[in-house]
């Protein structure tokens, strides 16, 4: 298992002290686990499983893929979730609430723009 965690660190391009914070352990912990000097417990598996969507069998012994794959609407509900917790003025905050504003003429022009876009890529 040491080996798929820091497989997976480095996949979501990572450092230790990154991937640690994530999970609420230290640095270090995390490098003893990859040399493996130290066992995850039961928690630190579920809470990388759970902060990172990977696949829990895959993590603990290999089988399966890497990540859990999402529906596009378990994507977009993430992607809310975080930008809700974002600062007013974001960028990413601003384009929501913007969005949200639009009325059914909006979302036209909004799709004749990405279909245009999309044709010029």
């Amino acid at each position: 298992m040491n080996e798929r965690i820091k497989t997976l660190r480095k996949e979501l391009k990572m450092t230790q002290d990154a991937f640690a914070s994530k999970i609420g352990l230290s640095r270090n912990f995390i490098a003893q686990i990859e040399i493996g000097t130290k066992v995850p417990s039961a928690r630190t598996i579920s809470d990388i499983c759970r902060e990172f969507d990977v696949n829990e069998n895959w993590l603990k012994d290999g089988t399966g893929e890497m990540f859990i794959e999402k529906t596009k609407s378990e994507q977009i509900w993430e992607m809310l979730s975080d930008v809700t917790k974002e600062d007013d003025e974001s960028f990413k905050h601003r384009l929501i609430a913007a969005l949200s504003n639009l009325d059914e003429s909006g979302w036209i022009v909004l799709e004749n723009l990405i279909n245009d876009i999309q044709k010029k890529g």
